[in-house]
């Protein structure tokens, strides 16, 4: 099921929001790159500057953070996916458990597993792409509560 801190999941309320770093990290370091920006503009100068780019580049670092985490999270979803479709599918889909694009198999990760065969099989006929489509098509939500 889920731990007390866990909600549970559907396809209308699954993604992962962290407060501390959504609402308040990274909203604070773009507020002080905007504002060492500002100071630049006004009052020039080696300091000034300097401040203003450390500004940008706090702010920069932080969304490629998210995005390497995210990255690494989808480089294993894949991996997991590939060896759960090949517990799953019947033998006529095995063979093309690698037509699945890192996108489709993100979006399928949250689909039960008696319904993964068959919506596998629709994704790859159909040649579905949009992850949101996809997820939208699961009846049988399985939450993923270890996601980055």
């Amino acid at each position: 099921m889920f731990h007390m801190s866990e909600k549970p999941q559907s396809f209308k309320k699954h993604a992962k929001v962290v407060p501390a770093f959504h609402y308040f990290v990274f909203p604070v370091s773009i507020v002080n790159a905007g504002w060492l920006i500002i100071r630049a503009f006004r009052t020039p100068g080696f300091d000034s500057v300097l401040a203003a780019v450390m500004g940008l580049a706090l702010v920069v670092g932080f969304f490629y953070a998210r995005i390497f985490a995210l990255s690494v999270q989808d480089r294993v979803i894949r991996l997991e996916m590939r060896l759960r479709l090949r517990e799953l599918l019947p033998a006529d889909l095995q063979p093309r458990i690698h037509e699945l694009t890192r996108a489709q198999l993100v979006a399928l990760r949250f689909a039960g597993d008696r319904e993964l065969p068959a919506l596998t099989r629709r994704v790859l006929d159909e040649r579905l792409q949009d992850r949101k489509a996809i997820k939208a098509l699961v009846q049988e939500w399985q939450a993923d509560h270890m996601r980055a």
